[in-house]
């Protein structure tokens, strides 16, 4: 929760190529004080059934830049076991194109900053949401 000297983080996942959420994705937060300072690694958590990521550790005072990185290729290998099992006919080489995502972005004390990632096998997009 951010208060008037801090900010605040949420995040969620959706998988575009199937138009569902994107659960169980491990997802590390890490802040520093500037753009000259070393990154704090703050701990993680990982996405729900639902794609968000509800428990994020709070950033400390200071911080005026947020990394958050998305381990994706976890889930997308486990997508494709999936898959292959379901139909072994249409199987893929099995690469994942973006193992993780690592989104960096800048924030002001007193804010709320919520950033989906929107994410497919072959690409990925983010924004600032709501």
């Amino acid at each position: 929760m951010s208060t008037s000297t801090t900010a605040s983080v949420s995040t969620h996942i959706l998988d575009t190529s199937v138009g569902r959420p994107a659960g169980n994705v491990a997802v590390q937060l890490s802040a520093r004080s500037g753009s000259e300072a070393d990154w704090q690694a703050l701990g993680g958590s990982a996405t729900d059934a639902d794609g968000r990521c509800k428990d994020l550790p709070d950033l400390p005072e200071g911080t005026t830049h947020v990394r958050l990185d998305f381990a994706v290729e976890a889930y997308f290998e486990k997508k494709q076991a999936d898959a292959q099992q379901d139909a072994p006919a249409n199987r893929d080489s099995g690469a994942v194109f973006f193992p993780e995502v690592a989104i960096t972005f800048a924030v002001n004390p007193g804010e709320h900053y919520h950033v989906p990632l929107l994410l497919n096998p072959f690409g990925y997009s983010v924004y600032r949401g709501s």
